[in-house]
């Protein structure tokens, strides 16, 4: 047994912040050249190489930089044609942001469980919804239960690991339903040695502050659809049919990233790799020091994925450690570390209680059982070895 750690002898290493940005690269220098040259808005060089890298990284033809994840969501759902009072399946075991695009589309989502193995979308339920839960009804698939037309699917790869695709992408193909990623968690993340976000017939990634690469806000629609490519940055710039006269056509959005941002996320671009090993191995560290721990399972990576471990997540067995989830964050809340569970699952939601729902035992039992640790891709390893220690003694001590 290790010797006990007060909360005195963690708090001298400082506060140890669940996940922060990593900022040491051209970062400065690309937003200075942009208020040098006054280049700061939605118009600029900086938009157009940021698309270019995302799209060559995603493996698509096209990028269209956007606000911020959640923007390129909606407009991913109005370029694949869903209408209001459509269905769309999306993953229950995952932030708000897919569930509350669906509903800015005036569609509704259906919540699909986790699957306990590596608690990404579970593709089986997939394929059993639509082929037993579902109808054709003048050439139209529906809901059997809400009798709604099923649009589109939105699986989202979490935690930085992949969704296993492939029967999702059958299942799909089969009922001419289009397929968008959220990838907002997996930049640089690979399945069958693809990345993600290139897969679907769209994807859309987030470069929010706690992403593995940041621009403090922003997001990115990719894609192999030069039509909707073209539609997309229509409609992220107001739709614009004639910028001289300000004659619109159409409900446009104000969702254009600005040039600025664009810079930064260029500097970031250049250090995803360095990004991604180092997130690896700080992975590879707590798998090494909490595997034999009683009562706390880790991630595990499938075979035919190579995952960036975004947020290095665990699960507390409350059985096996006399404790809980819940009671391990305050335990190392009052150690200055911070943690923090994972997202209530949406078909829980109160914002999206009007939904209708089905069962997700699995989602329900990884809300109640994980714990995000420190993971930042500057987490240091005396700081990791305090959420170690820390982690040890309390599970040991029980």
């Amino acid at each position: 047994m290790t010797a006990t750690i007060s909360p005195a002898t963690l708090s001298s290493t400082g506060f140890v912040p669940l996940i922060v940005p990593q900022i040491g690269g051209s970062e400065w220098k690309y937003v200075k050249e942009c208020l040098d040259t006054n280049w700061v808005s939605s118009a600029g060089g900086y938009v157009d190489l940021f698309e270019t890298i995302m799209a060559e990284k995603a493996g698509t033809k096209y990028a269209v930089a956007t606000v911020n994840g959640t923007a390129a969501l909606h407009i991913a759902l109005l370029l694949v044609g869903v209408e209001p009072e459509d269905e769309v399946l999306v993953s229950t075991l995952s932030f708000i942001a897919p569930a509350n695009a669906v509903r800015y589309a005036g569609a509704w989502p259906m919540f699909i469980d986790a699957e306990l193995k590596h608690w990404q979308m579970d593709a089986s339920q997939v394929v059993y919804f639509l082929e037993q839960g579902c109808y054709y009804k003048q050439g139209v698939l529906r809901n059997r239960r809400t009798h709604r037309r099923i649009k589109a699917i939105l699986p989202v790869h979490i935690l930085g690991h992949p969704v296993n695709l492939d029967p999702i992408l059958a299942v799909a193909e089969k009922y001419e339903l289009p397929v968008i990623e959220d990838a907002t968690e997996g930049l640089g993340a690979k399945y069958r040695g693809r990345s993600v976000g290139g897969i679907g017939q769209v994807g859309c990634f987030s470069f929010n502050g706690n992403k593995i690469i940041t621009t403090g806000g922003g997001g990115m629609l990719v894609t192999n659809n030069a039509d909707w490519a073209g539609r997309a940055k229509y409609l992220t710039t107001q739709a614009k049919d004639d910028p001289i006269e300000y004659v619109h056509n159409t409900i446009g959005y104000n969702y254009r990233l600005t040039n600025i941002l664009a810079a930064m996320g260029c500097a970031q671009m250049e250090q995803l790799d360095s990004f991604i090993n180092a997130k690896r191995r700080i992975a590879q560290r707590y798998q090494a020091s909490l595997g034999k721990l009683p009562g706390i399972s880790l991630p595990e990576e499938a075979d035919w994925a190579r995952g960036t471990f975004w947020m290095y997540t665990v699960l507390v067995e409350p059985v096996a450690t006399n404790t809980d989830s819940r009671k391990l964050l305050k335990h190392l809340g009052a150690w200055h570390i911070q943690s923090r569970p994972l997202w209530q699952p949406l078909h829980q939601s109160p914002a999206h209680r009007e939904n209708d729902v089905t069962s997700c035992p699995v989602a329900e039992k990884l809300y109640s059982s994980a714990l995000s640790l420190p993971c930042s891709v500057g987490l240091s390893p005396a700081d990791q070895n305090s959420v170690i220690e820390a982690i040890r003694d309390y599970v040991t001590t029980r």
